[in-house]
């Protein structure tokens, strides 16, 4: 028996029809079935926040429920540009749920603004959250007064904060979009992101004078990969590139922009392979690669998700209840307005060799 999805869509869900040929299979009656007989409805993709701009979810499941950390996109009138000015976003809210597919979303209200955060210049942009020992520790990009982006730490007692800023940045600490791993007790942070994010700007982890790009020709700029410190406020160690490798195992390239690190980083596992996936910005890619363990190299796999409307797509990949799931983002509710995105999520699912579906940014 082979299963085929069909979708039904609309600008804001979708159901995914699974239908099941019948070709091979004859009831005990001896009639032949309809080729094809519609089965079960698959998750419909629903958005998770309709009544605000929710964007980059950062998503754990902490005591059997879904815990979602989104940057908050609002509008700022800044015009739109390369650096990613017009994306000014200013505090951080909490949602959770204990059921993806049709559960109430609760809003925890906001558990970490701005004007709270003692370093702080502007732009509060994607976060991640891990927990240790009972606390729970969010990493956030932020412009410090010199408007350079550092990583910043605050700490809550629950999953839901509100979370309350260390007075400085972490030392060493640059570019954006932070995601935590934690592997046999040890956390591995990964960071960085291109043109407004900033990571042009550094090479061995030190400023440059001036932003410098590879030639189209010469290895991407990598994404960055750290061990976090026990008491999960500073870097254990220099942070390391993340390498990248194509089909004939050399480092992808600047110029291919379809596949190299652009921002966005996310880390999983699946049957015990590391999934490093993330954006390739502007070519509008989630792609993916798998490697063996969290430093890497990794191989390139393939495209997770097509393009969205809106100019960025930012996600994460999480496992609930025996369904794994893509949360991420677009701008459909906003009319196409790349700065006013909202939060959706829609079922991931695997080949037997391990390989990801691609999903449709359409859908």
């Amino acid at each position: 028996m082979i299963l085929s999805p069909l979708a039904h869509q609309n600008p804001f869900r979708y159901t995914k029809i699974y239908a099941i040929e019948t070709a091979d299979v004859k009831p005990a009656g001896g009639m032949r079935l309809p080729s094809m007989i519609m089965m079960r409805y698959g998750m419909q993709t629903r958005y998770l926040v309709p009544g605000d701009y929710m964007a980059d979810p950062s998503v754990h499941v902490f005591d059997g429920r879904v815990y979602i950390y989104p940057s908050h996109d609002r509008e700022s009138g800044i015009a739109e540009n390369d650096n990613g000015d017009h994306f000014d976003m200013r505090d951080y809210h909490v949602f959770s749920m204990d059921d993806v597919e049709n559960g109430e979303v609760t809003d925890h209200g906001v558990v970490l603004d701005i004007k709270d955060i003692p370093w702080a210049g502007r732009q509060l942009w994607d976060c991640d959250v891990a927990h240790k020992n009972g606390r729970y520790y969010i990493y956030f990009p932020l412009k410090d007064k010199n408007d350079i982006f550092r990583i910043g730490v605050a700490i809550a007692e629950r999953p839901q904060g509100p979370f309350i800023p260390q007075p400085d940045p972490i030392r060493g600490s640059y570019s954006i979009d932070p995601c935590v791993r934690e592997e046999n007790g040890e956390y591995y942070l990964y960071f960085g992101g291109l043109w407004g994010g900033q990571l042009q700007r550094y090479r061995d982890n030190k400023a440059l004078e001036s932003a410098a790009f590879p030639a189209d020709d010469e290895p991407a700029i990598p994404v960055r990969v750290v061990k976090l410190s026990v008491d999960m406020l500073q870097f254990a160690e220099e942070p390391r590139p993340l390498i990248i490798l194509d089909e004939n195992g050399k480092p992808l390239r600047h110029g291919d922009n379809q596949r190299r690190f652009f921002e966005a980083p996310w880390m999983h596992t699946y049957k015990g392979v590391y999934y490093f996936s993330w954006s390739t910005g502007d070519t509008h890619l989630l792609c993916y690669a798998t490697g063996s363990n969290p430093y890497g190299p990794f191989t390139y796999r393939g495209v997770i998700l097509t393009p969205v409307v809106g100019w960025t797509t930012h996600h994460s990949i999480v496992e609930f209840r025996g369904t794994w799931y893509l949360f991420h983002h677009d701008s459909v509710p906003s009319g196409g307005k790349t700065w006013l995105r909202s939060l959706k999520v829609t079922e991931l699912n695997y080949n037997p060799d391990g390989t990801i579906q691609t999903i449709s940014g359409s859908g």
